[in-house]
Order: structure tokens, then sequence, then C-alpha cells
């Protein structure tokens, strides 16, 4: 006599849906590296440059540029790395939506951000006024919370939330202090390492412990 068919709840589809829609899907390589490896290498770099301010590092001209060229090639490098074992490993094109809903934010809030950097660019060459360029640091972490805060929405994880919030309030001191340069660099460095680095290392954590899953 054939088994009897098992009958699902209203609740236990309502559930499988969900399960769908949410997931526990882990973040991409590309986004958590992106945080951490960004978070780090700038953080140093504004960690330098209030030593500069602050009169206790004198390099040459030179060494200065080849010390925030290499930040740079370094960051580029590791991000290069992750993005091809993301490709590798197909993420782009798997995982929950809302996976996949955060990658496209953080994605469109990288594209919003090198225009930012192109508009206070050329304005500050234009205007021949370099504190027109700092802005664009207040304006990139205020696009940065902005995707925290829909990180939060969809995830509902309390450091998601305190990364948005800590982003909104790290753009405003930026646009008030672009006249002092100090604090600038003080509030930057700071910043970097807690809200780009850290949240780069949960990611980078979850990443990790979700590919060893499969």
């Amino acid at each position: 006599m054939p088994a009897k068919p098992k009958l699902h709840s209203p609740e236990d589809d309502l559930a499988f849906m969900r399960s769908i829609v949410e997931g526990g899907g882990r973040p991409p390589m590309t986004l958590a590296v992106s945080y951490l490896a960004g978070g780090l290498l700038y953080g140093l770099q504004c960690l330098f440059h209030v030593g500069q301010a602050a009169g206790l590092i004198r390099w040459p001209d030179l060494a200065n540029l080849v010390f925030v060229a290499l930040i740079s090639v370094s960051f580029l490098s590791i991000l290069t790395w992750a993005i091809l074992k993301d490709r590798k490993d197909g993420l782009s094109q798997r995982g929950p939506m809302a996976a996949r809903t955060l990658s496209a934010a953080f994605s469109a809030t990288g594209m919003a951000n090198v225009s930012v950097i192109l508009i206070f660019a050329i304005g500050a060459v234009r205007d021949n006024d370099f504190a027109i360029w700092l802005y664009y640091a207040a304006i990139v972490f205020a696009l940065q919370a902005a995707a925290w805060y829909m990180a939060w929405t969809l995830k509902r994880r309390g450091w998601m939330l305190a990364t948005a919030l800590g982003g909104w309030v790290t753009a405003v001191a930026l646009g008030v202090l672009v006249r002092e340069p100090l604090w600038y660099l003080g509030v930057c460095t700071v910043a970097l390492f807690l809200l780009f680095a850290l949240p780069g290392w949960i990611m980078f954590r979850d990443a990790r412990a979700g590919s060893r899953a499969v």
C-alpha cells in the first residue's frame, strides 16, 4: 500500500518561501574583502597622513608618493583576487534573494561613489580649492550609511544598523571638519577602521564559514 503523502500546513509553505527569499546566504567574498582590505589599507594611509599633519612623519615627496601608490596597488590586487574567487564559485548567479539584493545595493553604491569622486575632483581642480575635494569623503560615508541601513532592513542584524548610524555621523562630522585637517584625518582614520574594516571582517568571516560548509 503506497505511503500517504505528507500534507504541508500553510505555515510550512510560508516558512519555505521565506527561506528562499531571505535565506542564510553568505556574503560575496568581493564585498567582504573590499570593506576589510579597503578599511585597513586606507585607514593606514589616513593614519600616515595624521602623522604628517602632526609633524611626526617627514618623508621625501617621492617616498610619500610611493607609499600612497602602494596602498592603492595593494587594494586593487586583493580586490582582483576576491572578484576572481567569486566568479570561480559562481556566487554572482546564485544565493538567496536578500543576499543578491544586498550585493546589488553595494555595487550601485560603489558606482555612485566613483561619480562623486570625479565630481569633487574636477571641482577642486577647477576652483583651485583642495577643501572641495575633501567633501567627497563625507558623501561616500553618507551613501554607505544608506546602503547599510538597507542591509539592516533586510537582515535585521544589529551591527549593520550600528554601521549605518556611524556612517551618518561620520558624514556630518567630515562635512563640518573640511577646514580642520588634523581632526578631519582623525575622524577618517577611526571611521575607516570601525565602519569599513570591522564590517568587512564580519562579512569575511561569514563568507569563509559558508565556503567551508559547501
